[in-house]
């Protein structure tokens, strides 16, 4: 049933209300089922109820109707902006009430995480772990500033632009005092860049390489012999703790290799045995005797 299912015209010939008895030749009349009705009767008996406002749809009203429901041509609304849905696309939602394309459309979206407002086809946005944003409310934690679709770190229910990160989080070089972000090394439990760990005379990085460290400063093997050990005052070469031996003998500003710490005369080894130093020579006991 709906509007095409009466018509409305003005009797011109004799007939009576079917409900009231009324004659109705000369009056505005509703002609229903094959009955005849006054418009009074009509909307007390026979009109539909109007879906949104439950009133009576009157034959002088204009109808509405979508499986089976009935609207005053006024009472066609959006349920959520009240615009008019009268040749407007529109959809059927929960509790009968009709909602224009648009309203539709932002009530299905999902919502921005930062502003809670939908988020609809076209808007920028961000996504991450089922979650969405604006692309302008995806902002650090720490500065507030908008990250949108560039680089971020997550910790717990918050995100980090990068350079806040590398100041909250990142470890802290030993040297420079800047964070590290990426690769780096430890020594003695203190985190370095690679580029910062380096000796301190020729500037060459000593990242897996072998190196000496005197008073916080380091050196390369070859900057160590040539700029920072003592000279054997036996061999005159470099005492560098690598190599042959470790021991080093010291006596009066001068520093020997163990194995080159021996007689003048005799050539026995005298580290960790008694010994005469005569003319800037070092003896054995024995040996001095026989001179």
């Amino acid at each position: 049933a709906g509007p095409g299912s009466y018509t409305v015209g003005t009797m011109s010939e004799r007939f009576d209300c079917h409900y009231c008895r009324d004659p109705l030749q000369g009056k505005k009349y509703v002609q229903k089922e094959g009955r005849h009705c006054c418009v009074k009767c009509f909307e007390k008996f026979c009109a539909n109820t109007c879906t949104e406002c439950k009133k009576p749809i009157g034959a002088d009203s204009k109808e509405l109707h979508f499986k089976n429901r009935y609207w005053h041509d006024n009472c066609f609304r959006c349920f959520k902006c009240y615009t008019s849905l009268v040749n407007e696309p529109f959809m059927l939602r929960e509790n009968n009430k009709v909602w224009c394309s648009n309203c539709t459309a932002a009530a299905d979206a999902p919502r921005c995480k930062g502003c809670f407002k939908p988020i609809i086809a076209g808007d920028q946005n961000v996504e991450y772990k089922k979650m969405v944003w604006h692309k302008d409310c995806f902002t650090c934690s720490q500065c507030k500033q908008v990250i949108g679709a560039g680089s971020f770190f997550p910790k717990g229910d918050d995100f980090y632009c990068v350079s806040c990160h590398e100041h909250k989080f990142a470890k802290t070089c030993a040297k420079c005092k800047n964070p590290i972000t990426s690769g780096g090394l430890t020594y003695q439990e203190q985190p370095w860049h690679s580029e910062c760990f380096i000796c301190s005379n020729c500037k060459k990085p000593l990242g897996g390489k072998r190196f000496t460290a005197v008073e916080d400063e380091f050196y390369c093997v070859e900057c160590y012999k040539e700029c920072v050990a003592k000279k054997c005052a036996g061999c005159k070469n470099p005492i560098t703790g690598f190599g042959r031996g470790t021991s080093v003998v010291n006596y009066e500003d001068e520093s020997w290799h163990d194995y080159c710490f021996k007689c003048t005369k005799c050539a026995r080894g005298l580290a960790n045995k008694r010994f005469v130093c005569h003319n800037g020579k070092i003896y054995c006991a024995e040996c001095p005797k026989r001179l």
